[in-house]
């Protein structure tokens, strides 16, 4: 199991932003930008390329690349349970300043990148709804960013969860402990908005194969959990919709999400079919009331 001083950890309100110094890690940077509307930030060009999601409101972006720049405008939904995501992939040494049409959030994912990609655009309509499970550990899944996104090394998912429903079940992990093409090696966060953020919440287990490492934690609106190894999975609270925005990155030569469930669980996925999906899905349609398609 690797060294304590990199366990998976939640950090919850009051953090601003996750970096390898933060989370002990190697790869994945992630923090949430919020613009009153007008306002402005400029990101410099570094090494990393960036994903950028609103999670709510909607933005303008310029690029100051040469010779031309490009701009884009993207984002739509006043929340992350009014609307499907969007996604601004960035490749390495792209300088961007974004302007918020109306106050916004927006998620910000780095890693460090050694090939350079064409910039994309990832609209709702890009994306396939998935539901996947059964039972009570049924969800939706809108992929931002799969392994067959034209980038380096980040993976973007966003995840809904109904109130009561358990969600990454059975428990998975990225850790590299078999080969390589059973289990990829993978950082990755989990970033929580609750429907009711007041009293909303859910629950997080990480724990190691061995059993000599386990978390268990309760987490709120606006936390977020860093997992650099370990089964993990997340149950909603009953009468508590839960989203959550993946982020993945690691050092594999190839782009993959290959994971390595419990073998001890396997049992409960084999009963899916029989369950069926949760009737409450998709608990967001590709065009919700009130958002243009």
């Amino acid at each position: 199991m690797p060294l304590p001083d990199c366990s998976p950890q939640v950090l919850t309100a009051g953090w601003t932003r996750v970096d390898p110094d933060v989370a002990g890690w190697t790869y994945v940077s992630f923090e949430v930008l919020r613009l009153a509307a007008g306002a402005s930030v400029t990101l410099p060009a570094t090494d990393h390329e960036r994903a950028l999601v609103p999670l709510a409101g909607r933005a303008h972006a310029v690029t100051q690349d040469e010779p031309e720049p490009q701009e884009w405008v993207f984002g739509e939904r006043p929340d992350v349970f009014a609307g499907l995501g969007w996604c601004l992939y960035l490749p390495s040494q792209t300088a961007v300043t974004l302007t918020a049409l109306t106050d916004v959030e927006i998620a910000r994912a780095e890693a460090p990148a050694t090939t350079r990609y064409a910039p994309v655009l990832v609209t709702p309509d890009d994306t396939k709804i998935e539901l996947r499970g059964g039972g009570n550990a049924s969800r939706q899944v809108n992929s931002l960013m799969l392994p067959d996104f034209p980038a380096d090394r980040l993976h973007v998912i966003e995840v809904w969860t109904p109130g009561g429903n358990w969600s990454s079940f059975p428990p998975h992990k990225h850790e590299h402990d078999l080969e390589a093409d059973t289990e990829a090696e993978l950082e990755e966060t989990y970033y929580y908005r609750l429907r009711d953020p007041e009293n909303g919440w859910a629950l997080q287990r990480v724990y190691s194969p061995e059993r000599d490492f386990d978390l268990t934690a309760t987490v709120r609106d606006g936390d977020i959990l860093l997992i650099p190894w370990g089964y993990h999975t997340t149950a909603a609270a009953h009468g508590h919709d839960l989203y959550y925005l993946n982020v993945l990155a690691g050092p594999a030569p190839r782009r993959t999400l290959q994971a390595f469930q419990d073998p001890g669980l396997k049992a409960t996925q084999d009963a899916w079919p029989d369950l069926g999906l949760d009737e409450r899905l998709p608990l967001i349609p590709r065009h919700p009331e009130g958002i243009a398609p």
